[in-house]
């Protein structure tokens, strides 16, 4: 074969270049007799091939190597800090950071039940029943705590020394207003109240009904509220002007998602009741002890006050259920987008936050007797209305 027929001639065969000096007959002949046997002859060619073809891939690995330790190591901010202090210090890098001694890792919340089963009677109708929503347990637990359950009806004296086991208290939705379940949302409230004039950061979350309850305490008006139409509604927050969201529920929330509050309906509503703006500003009282965050309206156009925060304590209110985006499948209006999961895990890790901040810290029996687990939820999600789950205390 030809030299000026290979790819690289300097890769051609060694037979075929000595007969290439050949006289034109010999090369011929040559040729004929290379011909005849190339099918013996041609796997020798192989190893012969590859010394040629070895030395350059040799060089060319010899310099990708080299390259590749020229480039030094990516490392993230945290990492190039750390780095550097230890080159400073000449010390070791050390693999984790110490934990803030003053806050507390195992946080624990009580969440008072609320009178019948959550059901309407079909899974409990007994008279003295009353049920924790498990979608709350759920919200708490998503955001790193645990749950005790403060049952409303059992003896004063027991609830107290379960205020004492935990780090903070969530009060529930529902519809009693009155009679023993008003009084006993009104002795915790003034519990957490004593608990921080004390010196201990003891937050309160109170949802729906809650808010609505706080209203009538702190304005000593039990007809304070207003009928407003907000049941299976899906609304925006609009913030009231100049609002300063530092310290409040709303301060870790990323920039987008805030705005997206106010065009996007991000929020579950499930009220007939409420307070205006109007109505909350007129009260002493409220205004005291309250400043109003965001507001909200119904499907009449009618603006509501939907999130408080208490000016000296860590006392969050809302109208609206920052819980059932994530927990709760039973009302057709409940927003489930990536962004309204990510309002109910905002809420939640904010009110987890402001909770290991408590001091209190309860012995390790005590609380493992009486948390929630020590109960099993009931599934009355089939109704395909209200709650999916529900803890019942009877």
């Amino acid at each position: 074969m030809p030299s000026h027929f290979l790819a690289n001639p300097s890769l051609a065969p060694s037979s075929d270049r000595a007969s290439s000096d050949l006289p034109l007959g010999d090369s011929m002949a040559a040729a004929a007799a290379s011909s005849s046997s190339s099918s013996s002859s041609s796997p020798s060619r192989y190893p012969e091939i590859w010394n040629y073809l070895w030395i350059p891939l040799l060089i060319s690995f010899s310099k990708e190597l080299a390259l590749a330790k020229a480039q030094p190591g990516i490392l993230l901010p945290g990492q190039l800090e750390n780095e550097a202090a230890a080159a400073a210090s000449g010390g070791v890098v050390p693999s984790c950071p110490a934990a803030d001694p003053k806050l507390n890792f195992r946080p624990v919340i009580g969440i008072l039940s609320h009178p019948g089963d959550g059901a309407s009677g079909r899974l409990n109708n007994a008279s003295n029943a009353s049920y924790i929503a498990a979608s709350y347990v759920k919200f708490v637990e998503s955001a790193g705590a645990r749950v005790i359950p403060l049952i409303y009806n059992e003896p004063r004296e027991v609830l107290l020394e379960k205020l004492n086991m935990v780090n903070g208290v969530l009060f529930t939705g529902g519809w009693a207003k009155t009679g023993l379940y008003y009084e006993t949302v009104e002795a915790i409230f003034k519990k957490v109240l004593a608990k921080n004039d004390a010196g201990d950061h003891f937050p309160l979350y109170a949802i729906c009904l809650g808010f609505e309850l706080l209203t009538m305490i702190v304005s000593k008006d039990k007809s304070i509220l207003e009928e407003f139409n907000a049941a299976d509604q899906a609304s925006t927050l609009q913030f009231m002007r100049n609002t300063n969201i530092e310290g409040t529920v709303f301060q870790r929330f990323p920039p987008d998602l805030l705005k997206k509050l106010s065009t996007d309906c991000l929020v579950m509503q499930n009220h007939h009741y409420g307070i205006s703006p109007e109505r909350l500003i007129r009260s002493t009282d409220l205004t005291n002890f309250f400043k109003v965050l965001t507001t909200s309206m119904d499907g009449d156009n009618k603006v509501y006050v939907s999130t408080v925060q208490a000016h000296s304590y860590p006392v969050t209110a809302f109208q609206w259920h920052p819980e059932k985006n994530a927990f709760e499948w039973g009302l057709s209006m409940i927003p489930h987008s990536d962004d309204a999961i990510q309002v109910t895990q905002h809420v939640a890790n904010f009110f987890v936050s402001e909770a290991r901040k408590s001091t209190n810290r309860a012995s390790a029996r005590k609380v493992l007797d009486n948390l929630i687990y020590n109960y099993s939820p009931t599934y009355c999600g089939k109704a395909g209305k209200g709650y999916d789950e529900v803890y019942i205390f009877t």
